[in-house]
């Protein structure tokens, strides 16, 4: 009897997901997708996770959390032609260091700026917003430079990096839109929406754009 399938609690529109998503498409690997679209699913991952955040894998005994964790579960345990994290400990450093550049510098601040402008007009941070701003500008100058001699985040194979990078770049550019300067961000944030597994992930949350706080462009 074949072992039961990984399952994955995620939304189609959410950035963190999307990079799981990413991530399992570019190797082709089997997974139970539990969409939280659907209410019965929300409240299983209610069950198993009470902060409620996603994605979370389930994968037979163990709950697994945080998007890289997943990333890093799914090359150790469910191998594919992509290896997204390096075996050589040196280049699995590079790549994890990328990783958190995206989550940390690109990520965080866009989602400031978005949380932001949920909030009530009179208790919105206008200061913490213009921080979100600067730092987002920050890591696009520090971006471009990096890949003014690379295809990818981590050298010229798809990782775990580049995972992160694409919905958090895609969203990023909607949010505070990449200086027309930086040609090497804008170049690889165009070769990351022409890869078939992420360019998968945004056609599956094209249905979910109204979702957009800020309103999403027509375009991408």
């Amino acid at each position: 009897m074949p072992a039961p399938l990984p399952v994955l609690y995620a939304h189609p529109f959410s950035s963190y997901c999307q990079k799981v998503l990413t991530a399992l498409y570019e190797n082709g690997t089997p997974f139970t997708y539990r969409n939280l679209e659907d209410a019965g699913a929300s409240s299983e991952l209610a069950a198993l996770w009470p902060m409620k955040r996603f994605p979370v894998l389930v994968d037979g005994d163990h709950t697994v959390l945080e998007a890289s964790c997943i990333i890093e579960h799914l090359d150790l345990h469910y191998p594919g032609p992509t290896r997204l994290v390096p075996a050589d400990a040196k280049a699995a450093l590079e790549v994890r260091m990328m990783d958190r550049f995206f989550d940390n510098y690109i990520s965080t601040p866009q989602q400031k700026v978005v949380a932001d402008s949920l909030r009530p007009a009179a208790v919105r941070d206008a200061y913490g917003t213009a921080e979100a701003r600067a730092m987002l500008d920050t890591a696009y100058a520090w971006l471009d430079q990096r890949m003014a001699d690379r295809i990818w985040a981590a050298g010229n194979r798809f990782t775990l990096a580049d995972c992160a990078a694409a919905p958090f770049l895609f969203y990023a550019d909607w949010t505070h839109a990449i200086d027309a300067g930086f040609r090497n961000v804008h170049a690889y944030r165009a070769r990351l929406l022409a890869r078939p597994s992420f360019a998968r992930a945004v056609d599956e949350a094209r249905p979910y754009r109204s979702y957009f706080p800020l309103g999403a462009p027509d375009r991408d």
